[in-house]
């Protein structure tokens, strides 16, 4: 794959042109582990929980809650424009502290609260380099 010129050089760099984000690629084990694998609260509740790719929409009400709670933060206001990119990106590499604070509630919530998770082990990363959303379980 790659454009090349008329003297036969290739355009584009081998990391513009390579397959790293194509089908064998980390990104998709997770999705590829959940097909083989997908969880289901009384058929497979030892399945594959998948929270790694950006069509993963069972956030949304939380989402759409705090918008509303929070309308100054939200880019759908003028004032909330310069405040909402305080808070669109990490403010650490971890993720924000409210927000795996949240993650981990809700997974525990999802879990019928008969796990819990420590937000201090919980990291939000970006798919896109590879990395995962890691969770310390905790059975109580």
């Amino acid at each position: 794959m790659g454009f090349n010129s008329n003297n036969n050089q290739n355009l584009l760099s081998k990391i513009a042109t390579n397959n790293g984000h194509g089908e064998n690629s980390p990104y998709f084990d997770g999705w590829k582990a959940y097909d083989s694998n997908p969880y289901h609260p009384t058929q497979n509740p030892n399945g594959v929980i998948q929270t790694g790719l950006a069509e993963n929409e069972l956030c949304f009400d939380l989402i759409k809650e705090w918008v509303v709670n929070n309308p100054k933060a939200s880019i759908c206001t003028a004032e909330g424009a310069n405040e909402f990119k305080d808070i669109a990106i990490y403010q650490d590499y971890h993720g924000l502290p409210e927000f795996r604070k949240g993650v981990a509630k809700f997974m525990g919530k999802v879990r019928g609260d008969r796990v819990t998770f420590d937000p201090d082990r919980i990291v939000m990363s970006d798919p896109w380099k590879t990395e995962r959303v890691r969770f310390g379980a905790k059975i109580s």
